[in-house]
C-alpha cells in the first residue's frame, strides 16, 4: 500500500509509465491454462488474464479493477510476500537455536542503543532505500534495489521462478499471521505450539483454544460461500464472473 500511496504523490503520468511497460513485458507473465482459476465453474475479472505471475483470478474485493494502479498493487504483495518470507525464516531460525522469542528480540537486539536514536536511522535508511526503489519502479516497471532493475544478481529471473516467488511470498504472509495469532492466543512460540500439539493433538489445537468457536465459525462459512456463488451462477442467468461484491 506504500507504492500506491507514493505513486499517487508523483503524479497520475507517472503511474501510467510501468503500467504500459508492465504490459509490454508479456514474455515475463504466464498464461492461466485450464482448471488453474481458484474457483472452478467462475471466470475471473477480465483484467485479471493471467499474464501476472501468479495471477489465479483471485480478487474478490476488486481492488485491482484500475489498470493504472494494478501494478503497484503486485509490486507491493511482491514486497510484502519478501518481508513475510524474511521474517518466517528469521522467526523459526531463532525459535530452534535459542535465541530470544521473536516478540523479545527487538528489545534484546538495541543493547545500549536508544530506541529514539534507532527509529531516526531506520527512518533515513529506509526513507532513502524506499525512494530508490520507488523511483526505479517508476522507471522500469520491474522490482528491484537502488540501481539493479530488476535485481537477480544470480540470473535465475524466468517466468517459473516468478510464480514460485509470489506463491512462497503469500504462504509467508499466511504464516506470519498465524505466527502473531498463535501467541496473542496462547503466548507461545511456533516450535514450542508445535511441540505442545505433537504431545498432546486431541486436547492442544486451535479448536480447543480460546478462539475456537470463532475458527469453526469460519471454517464453515469458507466452505459454505463457494458452493453458494456456485449455484447462484448457474441458477441466475447473465455473467460468469465471480463477482460475491457488486462493485
Amino acid at each position: 500500500m506504500a507504492s500506491i500511496t507514493r505513486a499517487s504523490f508523483f503524479g497520475l503520468n507517472a503511474v501510467r509509465a510501468p503500467a504500459a511497460k508492465m504490459k509490454a513485458r508479456k514474455h515475463q507473465g504466464f498464461v492461466v491454462r485450464a482448471g488453474t482459476h481458484w474457483l472452478p465453474g467462475t471466470q475471473p475479472p477480465p483484467y485479471l488474464d493471467g499474464t501476472m505471475a501468479g495471477d489465479y483470478g483471485f480478487d474478490p474485493l476488486r481492488l485491482g479493477a484500475n489498470h493504472e494502479t494494478l501494478p503497484y498493487l503486485q509490486e507491493a504483495e511482491l514486497m510484502n510476500g519478501r518481508w513475510a518470507m524474511h521474517a518466517t525464516a528469521g522467526i523459526l531460525f531463532t525459535d530452534a537455536v535459542g535465541l530470544p522469542k521473536w516478540w523479545e528480540a527487538g528489545e534484546a537486539a538495541l543493547g545500549d542503543w536508544n530506541l529514539q536514536t534507532l527509529v531516526a536511522c531506520q527512518v533515513v535508511i529506509m526513507a532513502f532505500l524506499e525512494a530508490a526503489r520507488i523511483r526505479g519502479f517508476m522507471t522500469t516497471g520491474q522490482s528491484g534495489v537502488i540501481g539493479n532493475f530488476p535485481f537477480d544478481p544470480t540470473g535465475q529471473d524466468s517466468p517459473e521462478m516468478r510464480v514460485k516467488e509470489v506463491k512462497n511470498g503469500r504462504l509467508a504472509m499466511m504464516s506470519f499471521l498465524g505466527m502473531v495469532s498463535q501467541y496473542a492466543v496462547t503466548g507461545t512460540s511456533p516450535l514450542e505450539g508445535l511441540k505442545a500439539h505433537m504431545a498432546n493433538p486431541s486436547g492442544v489445537n486451535i479448536f480447543t483454544s480460546s478462539v475456537g468457536n470463532e475458527m469453526v465459525a469460519a471454517i464453515i462459512f469458507a466452505s459454505i460461500a463457494p458452493c453458494y456463488f456456485v449455484l447462484k451462477e448457474q441458477i441466475e442467468e447473465g455473467d460468469d464472473e465471480f463477482r460475491p461484491i457488486p462493485w
